[in-house]
């Protein structure tokens, strides 16, 4: 199981990658986040909005809501074009960390 912190740490660039490709709603990008990781990432909902809402006040995000094809009303969001912005940031930060590891830990992937 992976650390609260680095799940904390991951939030932002996690949401906003997914976010690019097409707009989502909660319980889908949760899922979607669990699959990606191998399960080893579990989001929850009490977890999940407010960092939502927190991207959107930052206007990182934005959302609308919709009606499925079920009938259920959803918030779906999507990302801004500031959000775009952050997420190339939020890349390059996180594979200079990665890039960092790498070299200490010698390009090999650690399952220990």
């Amino acid at each position: 199981m992976i650390s609260k912190e680095l799940i904390a740490a991951s939030t932002k660039p996690l949401l906003l990658a997914i976010l690019s490709q097409g707009e989502d709603y909660g319980y889908s990008i949760i899922q979607q986040v669990r699959e990606m990781s191998d399960e080893q990432i579990e989001w929850t909902e009490g977890m999940l909005y407010p960092v939502l809402h927190r991207l959107e006040k930052e206007g990182l995000i934005a959302s609308k809501w919709k009606t499925s094809e079920a009938g259920r009303k959803r918030k779906y969001y999507r990302v801004s074009a500031k959000g775009s912005k952050a997420l190339k940031r939020e890349r390059e930060q996180w594979f200079a960390v990665h890039s960092t590891l790498s070299k200490l830990w010698g390009a090999k992937l650690c399952t220990t």
